[in-house]
This record gives C-alpha cells, structure tokens and sequence, in this order.
C-alpha cells in the first residue's frame, strides 16, 4: 500500500459494490493540530473533504464524524456543515470527564453538548461510555455520571447514542439497563466476545465493528459477528487507528471500509454486496438519511 496522504486513494483496495456508511471515524485528528484559528474558523476542513473524496472513491458514501471533547464537537458540526457527506456526534470521552469533573468543569461542557445536539446534522451522541483501562477507581463515579448524562441528552433530543466500551461490558449493560437506553445505541468498536455479543443484542444495542475483527489474533471478535443479525451490524473505522489487517500499523481512513467489509463478509459466509446492503440499511435507520 503507498502511503496514505490526504485524499489519495489507494488502488490496491477494490471499491464496494454497493456503497456504505463509516460508522464512527475521527477525521480532524492530526499530531499537534489545532482545530481553531483565533478567529474561531475550522481547520483541516480541506484534508478531510480530500479524505472523504478518496473513500467516496471505493464506495465509502458518508461518514460518521465522532467528537470527543467541545472543540472537536464543534469541528465535527463545522465539517457536517461543509459536507452533505458527513454526520456528526458530540460527546466528552469518557477518559476526560473525571479531569472536567475535578476542574469543576463537566457541567458546563454538558450543557454545550446539549445546545449542539440541537444542530439537524447532529444524529449521535458519542462516543461516551466507560473506559476501566485508562480510568481507575477514583475516575470511575464521575465517569459513570457523565455517560447517564449523555444517555439522556440523546434521549432528550432523539438521537442514537455511540458507546465506548473498553474493559466495561458489564458495567456497560448495567447502566443501559439502570436508565434505559435510547432507542438506538451503537457499540462502536465492539470489543467482546460472542456471549457479551448475545447480551448486548438483548439490550437492544447494535454492533459496530471496526479493523480490529480483521486482525488474525482476534477470533473471539469473528465469533461474535457470526452471532449478530444482519440487521445488528455496522462497519466503521475509529480512523486514523485500527487500520485493518494487512495495514495493521499504518493510519487509517474511510478508504479502508471496502477491506473491513469484505472480512467481515467472508466471515459471516455471505456476499460482500448482500453484506453492504444489510449495513447501508442499518446505516440509515439508525442516523437518518446523510443528505
């Protein structure tokens, strides 16, 4: 694979047959960048059009532009703006909100969250959720509170809720199951194995894999897809990480659907384009049409 500068498309991934939506994905991060000029204007709002001409390219037909703090909330919605290809979500990661809650500062980035939640090309509250492997035990009450806090934003504003999950499935469910969980709520990067696949699907949750069930380590992730319905799955990327085998080490980008996809159809033992149009269904059911 040539090195994946802005917006080159790589001829040694064939596109889709039937295009598809990246699930969650993270196109304005760059090492040191800042989103902002002083005068409050996006940057990177080229590079990441150039990403997405690239990925349109191979049957990558919209994204899903995920936040993780205010600023990059708020570039997500610049960039949805720009962009008829692009939705986005808001949200604090949940590794940030015990710091945001020590400073005294968590509820004032909640109530911006809700205000841009109003914005009809916000169609996601994400990612937030419960991370146990960079937060310990202090961190945890004040993330626990701030994931209900996003639970009833997206309830609040009908939107579909994208839940980071990292060493917290069951702490997951219990609080899905504590307030109740909104009418769609994505697992994005669905990280367990089939039986938490089984739980999560009884919770109402669907499951949206990433390159990482392409990795030749993860079989547990493989066991899981096979046990989801067809009307359960989505594809994404996390972009720029957890570019799929064989880039495995390299920055990843929409462009790297068609390679994830096509796994994940070999998997589930059906055609890529019968696969394709399943997860552009499920797409589009959950966050709208893109334009």
């Amino acid at each position: 694979m040539a090195e994946q500068a802005a917006g080159r498309l790589d001829t040694t991934i064939t596109a889709l047959p039937v295009p598809v939506h990246d699930d969650h994905t993270h196109l304005n991060f760059e090492p040191d960048a800042e989103l902002w000029t002083a005068d409050g204007a996006p940057r990177g709002i080229d590079r990441a059009v150039a990403e997405l001409d690239a990925a349109e390219a191979l049957g990558v037909a919209g994204v899903v532009q995920v936040g993780t703090n205010v600023a990059d909330s708020r570039w997500a919605v610049a960039l949805a703006e720009r962009d008829p290809r692009v939705l986005a979500a808001v949200a604090i990661h949940p590794n940030d909100a015990p710091e945001l809650a020590a400073a005294g500062e968590l509820d004032d980035a909640l109530r911006i969250l809700d205000e841009l939640a109003a914005h009809p090309r916000v169609r996601a509250i994400g990612e937030t959720g419960l991370d146990f492997y960079r937060t310990g035990e202090a961190g945890r009450p004040a993330q626990r509170a701030a994931f209900e806090a996003h639970i009833a934003i997206a309830k609040r504003h009908g939107l579909a809720l994208q839940i980071h999950d990292r060493d917290a499935h069951d702490p997951v469910l219990e609080v899905l199951a504590a307030v109740g969980a909104p009418e769609s709520t994505v697992l994005h990067c669905f990280s367990g194995d089939a039986d938490f696949a089984r739980r999560a699907l009884d919770a109402g949750c669907l499951l949206s894999f990433a390159g990482t069930v392409t990795f030749k380590n993860a079989g547990y992730l493989r066991e899981a897809l096979a046990v989801a319905p067809l009307d359960r799955v989505l594809v994404e990327t996390d972009a720029p990480f957890l570019a799929p085998h064989p880039y495995r080490g390299r920055e990843n980008s929409p462009s790297m659907i068609p390679v994830t996809l096509r796994a994940m159809a070999e998997t589930i033992g059906i055609g890529v384009d019968a696969l394709a149009e399943h997860v552009h269904a499920n797409a589009i059911r959950t966050y709208g049409e893109w334009a």
